[in-house]
């Protein structure tokens, strides 16, 4: 499989939902594979919520600093086998709270161990803050600011995530307000749970830069046309897509639609161990059901470097490696 080898850009990659059964055992060692795939696989999920819910198991053994280095290494373990040359990795810093921890302290671990295992792998990675769509005003404020502050660091955006379907934007449109003002790189999860109109007022109220998923955008022409009028980047995550049943078939899925139609999109895999994947199989995925080659997968990888929110001197260097 030629696309092993492949260098590769990966945007939508959530911290919480990737721990492999390796990092899970050696924080858990009572725990079965068994109740690792029961618990921290989400391939039988009915919905985003059940997916959520076992990105929550995730989150229960994330509190402590051995916790946090420990997944955060794993998942760099991760990237290196698939070839991963820059990534963006989310978190909500909210989440890690339950055993003493502050916002600012769990932020600076995952920022010192991402600088770490970057050197180490000699992968460029920036780190991206979420807040969820359940959190009040003053959460979501807590944590752009914690984007500020940690921005001569490695945290490079922001981002609002969780239940899409279940909660409006009201809570964070200040939020996003301040990160505009301030010169903050924003994406936002929109267009998965729920339909086009998602994309359609997260677009005009947050202002994002990217969408994650956005998906539904297929739906209305219009909507797709501003996308691509307004070079607004969409972060794919097909397999995600499956198990969430947003689509019940590859071929009901719109990314190869999107493509044709010339729109900025990136592979992603959204969460790694929830969707049971990574990108070599996404790649294999795109390539069985959409015929996609090398050609393709350059493409999305340049569109998803263009589309970072890396520095211009980070950008290059990754150009020069996908084009080699």
């Amino acid at each position: 499989m030629y696309f092993k080898k492949l260098n590769k850009v990966e945007l939508h990659l959530h911290l919480d939902c990737s721990l492999s059964y390796e990092v899970v055992k050696k924080i858990k060692p009572e725990i079965s594979r068994n109740q690792y795939l029961t618990d921290f696989v989400g391939t039988s999920c009915s919905c985003l919520k059940d997916y959520i819910k076992c990105a929550d198991n995730a989150v229960a053994i994330m509190q402590t600093k051995q916790e946090l280095e420990y997944v955060t290494i794993d998942l760099f373990e991760q990237l290196k086998r698939d070839n991963v040359v820059y990534a963006e990795i989310r978190f909500a810093p909210l989440l890690h709270l339950d055993k003493g921890l502050s916002a600012y302290q769990v932020v600076k671990i995952i920022s010192d161990i991402t600088y770490k295992e970057s050197k180490k792998n000699g992968i460029e990675a920036g780190l991206i803050l979420c807040t969820l769509r359940h959190f009040t005003k003053k959460q979501s404020i807590e944590t752009v600011d914690l984007v500020r502050a940690f921005n001569k660091a490695n945290v490079v955006g922001f981002d609002i995530a969780a239940d899409e379907a279940g909660y409006p934007l009201d809570n964070h449109i200040d939020a996003f307000k301040f990160a505009n003002k301030n010169n903050i790189q924003c994406t936002a999860h929109a267009g998965e749970a729920s339909g086009c109109n998602s994309v359609l007022e997260t677009l005009d109220e947050l202002r994002p830069q990217r969408i994650g998923h956005g998906v539904r955008s297929i739906e209305n022409s219009i909507l797709v046309s501003r996308l691509k009028k307004e070079k607004i980047h969409l972060e794919i995550c097909l397999t995600s897509n499956m198990v969430t049943k947003v689509y019940e078939n590859f071929s009901d899925h719109p990314i190869d639609k999107f493509y044709e139609n010339d729109l900025s999109i990136s592979v992603n895999t959204d969460g790694r161990s929830i969707s049971d994947t990574n990108l070599n199989k996404e790649y294999s995925l795109l390539s069985k059901h959409f015929k996609w080659n090398k050609s393709h997968f350059l493409k999305c990888n340049l569109n998803a470097i263009k589309a970072s929110f890396a520095s211009l001197k980070v950008k290059n260097k990754i150009i020069s490696l996908l084009n080699s």
